[in-house]
């Protein structure tokens, strides 16, 4: 029996020998988004393991913790070391001792379920997590939002490439990109970004687009860094509405170059 050897590797974008259906007898190359086995250590305790893109690593550890309630804020993290294993990349996360005495709890929860939906909470309290944000009257520009969804599609490089990966972006007023990340997965590009965002200056008149659906966990994200707009390319939840009718959030879906629906707080957004 032959056995299988399983290849990782830390490139973002792989070559691939393919055959064309329109001609079976022609080969070429094409270019390919890898994905691989991410495992988030703390303290040499390993938490889990995610599939992503092998880039922007530190940026995910940050913004993974943060939205994920691991630490209160990004000085609880006191160092994150990036290790290339056989079979995937270890994240290994230093924390404070506060935040690993949280953590322990959370994982002592998983212990003995034979499935959860929402694992480590056990309370619905835990599970939609509220944070803590201010309150702000700022509004947005229509004519701004829609510069920046052209902007968004002329900055996702991964994608043009490879047609595979999902993007969160950050954006100024104007409609100006600051910071763009890229992944297979949805949520662990917002993460990503978010790990970015917390080490710059973030504004509160910022937003963020992602190329997405927007599900409540990405409005909670988003409170994470006291952005008050979500922009998505794809439909909104209903949960996700309702978040962020609660904490203050504009949320905007199916967004295209020249249109936009508004689910909550459509004050905010003038023309």
């Amino acid at each position: 029996m032959s056995k299988s050897k399983f290849i990782q590797t830390k490139k973002t974008v792989i070559h691939s020998e393919v055959r064309k259906s329109t001609s079976l007898n022609l080969k070429g190359i094409e270019n390919i988004a890898e994905e691989t086995p991410i495992a988030l250590i703390y303290n040499g305790i390993s938490h889990v393991v995610m599939m992503g893109t092998p880039s922007d690593l530190e940026d995910f550890a940050v913004g993974f913790s943060i939205t994920e309630g691991i630490v209160n804020e990004i000085s609880d993290i006191y160092s994150v070391q990036i290790e290339k294993q056989n079979n995937g990349i270890e994240l290994n996360i230093k924390i404070s001792a506060e935040s690993f005495s949280k953590l322990k709890e959370i994982r002592r929860n998983l212990t003995g379920r034979t499935g959860c939906g929402l694992c480590g909470a056990e309370s619905l309290s835990q599970a939609i997590r509220i944070p803590d944000i201010k309150k702000s009257k700022h509004q947005f520009k229509s004519e701004n939002i829609l510069k920046a969804l052209n902007n968004f599609s002329n900055n996702q490089m991964l994608q043009k490439e490879t047609g595979a990966t999902h993007a969160s972006a950050l954006f100024s007023e104007e409609g100006n990109i600051k910071i763009i990340r890229e992944d297979i997965g949805r949520h662990v590009a917002l993460d990503k970004l978010i790990g970015a965002g917390l080490k710059n200056i973030i504004k509160e008149d910022f937003f963020i687009i992602t190329s997405s659906r927007a599900s409540y966990e990405m409005v909670q994200k988003i409170a994470y860094l006291n952005l008050k707009l979500l922009v998505a390319i794809s439909a909104p939840t209903g949960l996700a509405i309702r978040l962020a009718e609660n904490l203050g959030i504009t949320l905007v879906g199916f967004a295209r170059e020249s249109r936009y629906t508004i689910y909550s707080h459509n004050e905010r957004i003038i023309e």
